[in-house]
């Protein structure tokens, strides 16, 4: 049996990896300048484009002022932009632009290839259960 007092907790551990893949990604995309949260948010508007402020903000781990600073900056760039829900006039949505398009598709190789420099140890069917183990997890907490 091992005794976990020894060793760091698995919450230390997730936020090791948070961070160091965080500083690798913000390195990766500077020359776009723009940050590691904020592809993020233009990620997560590729897999559902068209989403109110505070779901983008939910859905890319941020609050939702933060969210109301990236997304000027990112509508300042031409990355995305806002026009008003059809179905609630008073709700605007967040929609990625074919410029925010171009710069995902420019940076999906390198982002894949840290993602690879990250699971690089590990075998595909490990790789795969680090994926159901992390998402299960949030799951848990969500």
């Amino acid at each position: 049996m091992v005794d976990t007092r020894t060793q760091p907790s698995l919450l230390y551990m997730v936020k090791q990896v948070e961070l160091v893949v965080r500083s690798h990604l913000d390195e990766l995309v500077r020359p776009a300048g723009i940050t590691a949260l904020q592809y993020t948010a233009l990620t997560v508007l590729e897999r559902h484009d068209g989403l109110s402020a505070a779901q983008l903000a939910r859905d890319s781990f941020v609050t939702a002022q933060s969210m109301a600073d990236l997304v000027r900056s990112l509508e300042a760039r031409g990355l995305v932009r806002r026009e008003r829900n059809p179905r609630n006039r008073r709700e605007l949505l967040i929609l990625l632009t074919d410029t925010g398009r171009e710069l995902l598709d420019r940076f999906a190789a390198p982002v894949r290839d840290l993602e690879e420099r990250m699971i690089h140890d590990l075998t595909p069917h490990q790789a795969d259960q680090f994926r159901q183990a992390l998402s299960k997890a949030w799951h848990a907490l969500s």
